[in-house]
């Protein structure tokens, strides 16, 4: 095959690392020093005008308002929905394929998170099943654009609309992304974004931000980050201490006008994969999977996500892993099948897509500094991988 023919030999051994930070921070060294040194000479670490800055800036980049700086994303949709008011005997509708803080924030407050089954095409909830999950006591639904893919937006918030519902969007992997031109966050009601430092946009630590259209939701949210308070001292609410501090804010400040090339770097990246395991044996032959884009939706590849056929995930992982490629599997355990959500009342087979999933993704080394010669070496090894002796392949 004429594009394999260029790709890296795989008799000289490469180490490919799933996710390598310091490449990215090698090339800003300097920016991020000068910001850390405004920090301290600023001597303000709390919330303060960097925090606000960059809240006006990411505000602005997802067609919205506000912008409320917190802890992580687990924070940020544990305090969208106490600000909301969920609590006990409520509902709130999510993916049982994601991260578990997408579920896990509902629990806290004493809600039940309900489980709707994924799109088997985008790891996605499926908007055909969300309406038969509503009932009376449903108040939201928390939307997670899974690996960077775009829910069905318009349909979603239609939904919402019709029953009185809010659209939180767990967008952890999807800051930057845009559905049918627009900002996903311009869709939904209020949305939640990660700085963990593998994310879009990465901080040196953990860090979140809620932002909004809703201005007495921004403003409860501004309050129950700062344990309930307005002013200083002056407590209305029962709420948390989960600030974004000022030195995050900085470095993030620093990497945010690159966020729009690093996206479009790792969709770069994705088409790359793409061309190169379109020939590659376990594609042709059906073994393997690759991730599809859905229509309006652009996706940001955060993760770069196939499906390998089972039983011969784990096999193609350790082909993989022997000739230096890493790769991840996000993520391993369906939500509905966690030990802490036993008294939920789920069993295997309620959610089939979603448990289909987890034994069967792969995520392939995705970062906006991976070369080329790097991604020709992944499908290189992909190229040679063959089923164990023994196998229906």
């Amino acid at each position: 095959m004429k594009e394999m023919s260029r790709m890296a030999s795989l008799t000289q051994a490469m180490q490919v690392p799933v996710f390598d930070l310091k490449r990215q921070n090698e090339a800003l060294h300097d920016d991020l020093v000068a910001a850390f040194e405004r920090v301290i000479r600023a001597g303000q670490f709390i919330l303060g005008d960097e925090v606000a800055a960059f809240e006006a800036e990411v505000a602005a980049l997802s067609g919205v308002k506000h912008g409320v700086g917190v802890g992580n994303c687990s924070d940020a949709l544990h305090l969208v929905q106490l600000a909301l008011g969920i609590g006990p005997g409520d509902e709130v509708i999510t993916t049982p394929f994601t991260f578990f803080a997408s579920a896990g924030a509902t629990a806290r407050l004493g809600a039940r998170p309900v489980f709707v089954d994924i799109d088997p095409v985008t790891f996605n909830l499926n908007a055909d099943m969300v309406e038969a999950a509503i009932t009376p006591r449903t108040k939201a639904i928390v939307a997670v654009h899974l690996y960077g893919q775009p829910v069905d937006l318009p349909r979603l918030r239609a939904i919402a609309d019709r029953y009185g519902l809010t659209l939180i969007q767990d967008a952890a992997q999807a800051l930057g992304a845009r559905y049918e031109s627009r900002p996903v966050a311009s869709y939904g009601h209020v949305t939640c974004y990660s700085f963990f430092p593998t994310k879009n946009l990465g901080a040196f630590g953990d860090g979140g931000m809620v932002v909004t259209d809703d201005d007495e939701l921004a403003d409860r949210l501004r309050m129950l980050r700062a344990h309930g308070s307005k002013p200083k001292y002056y407590h209305h609410l029962l709420g948390y201490n989960s600030r974004l501090d000022a030195l995050h804010a900085a470095i993030l400040r620093v990497k945010l006008p690159h966020l729009p090339s690093w996206i479009e770097r790792r969709r770069a990246i994705a088409a790359r994969y793409r061309l190169l395991l379109a020939g590659t044996r376990p594609v042709r032959e059906g073994l393997v999977t690759l991730p599809a884009e859905a229509p309006g939706a652009e996706h940001t590849y955060h993760q770069f996500t196939i499906r390998v056929r089972q039983p011969y995930r784990d096999a193609l992982r350790q082909h993989l892993a022997r000739h230096g490629v890493q790769t991840a599997v996000y993520y391993p355990l369906a939500l509905h099948l966690q030990k802490v959500f036993e008294p939920l009342g789920y069993k295997p087979g309620d959610f089939p897509e979603a448990e289909w999933a987890t034994s069967e993704v792969l995520s392939l080394p995705m970062f906006p500094e991976l070369t080329d010669n790097e991604i020709e070496y992944v499908a290189a090894v992909i190229d040679t991988f063959e089923p164990p002796v023994g196998s229906n392949a």
